[in-house]
């Protein structure tokens, strides 16, 4: 059943009174499964996600996700071309920018969701209305050097044949579970709990890069959860051959173990 968005913000105690809701959303504050609203009589599912933009330093709560990335595994992203795979809002896109990207190509399968600041942006190339599993290297006019990935509804074992044959050299994908594992072992609304299938589902997409020349290079928790209450993981990868590559970290399912651990301590 969906209801209002404002009367919805009011009946969940979120807003006092619906001037107060609608003022919420007018300023863009309020987002919906991530995804900023910007119309009072939006209609949503009554149990859909909400939370308030508390003042972020990015368009979205993603752009928190990439930050932690690049300071974990120390990367430096001043003059790079980056691919944002399932752009939405942009809050890697935002993020990328803001670490010193030179430009960013936010691809998404949907239209409309890039926020009009990053639209306007003339170091942002929009692609929307894109799916990545059709993207060709010609639709792109410089190589990126980084490929930044956070999709839904698909595993990322789908992502990386096109990151390969578009010669991405670095790759930062956004692992959530409930995409990744089996039916079977997803729970009620979509949540995986289970620190063993967080486990099981990493290495899977471990073997899935390495499978298109991808070697992992480092891996953390996302410091924030996703819509449902998923643990999300961010994993690091080099292309074999790229000037960045100096083999796979030793012992990735020691490090895998250790991450997962420690996300479930965190989170």
């Amino acid at each position: 059943m969906k209801e209002r968005l404002d009367f919805l913000l009011v009946k969940r105690g979120i807003c006092e009174t619906r001037s107060r809701a609608k003022a919420l959303i007018l300023a863009g504050k309020v987002l919906v499964k991530d995804r900023v609203m910007d119309k009072a009589g939006s209609l949503v599912e009554e149990d859909a996600p909400i939370s308030i933009k508390e003042d972020l330093p990015y368009v979205s709560r993603g752009g928190l996700k990439l930050a932690r990335a690049l300071e974990e595994f120390s990367l430096d992203l001043e003059g790079k071309v980056v691919l944002d795979v399932g752009a939405s809002t942009g809050g890697f896109t935002d993020c990328a920018l803001r670490h010193g990207a030179k430009k960013v190509y936010a691809l998404d399968v949907g239209y409309g969701q890039l926020a009009w600041e990053l639209r306007k942006d003339p170091r942002v190339v929009n692609m929307e209305r894109v799916n990545i599993r059709h993207l060709k290297e010609e639709e792109l006019e410089e190589t990126p050097d980084l490929a930044t990935v956070d999709v839904a509804f698909i595993s990322l074992g789908h992502v990386f044949p096109v990151l390969s044959r578009i010669n991405a050299g670095e790759v930062i994908a956004l692992i959530k579970p409930q995409f990744e594992a089996g039916r079977e072992e997803v729970g009620k609304k979509g949540v995986v709990r289970d620190p063993r299938i967080h486990a099981k589902v990493i290495e899977k997409v471990v073997e899935r890069g390495l499978a298109e020349g991808y070697l992992l290079k480092n891996l953390t928790h996302s410091p924030v959860k996703g819509p449902q209450g998923n643990i999300e993981y961010l994993v690091y990868f080099v292309k074999e051959g790229s000037t960045r590559d100096k083999g796979e970290v030793p012992g990735p399912k020691g490090l895998i173990e250790s991450v997962v651990n420690k996300a479930h301590r965190d989170l």
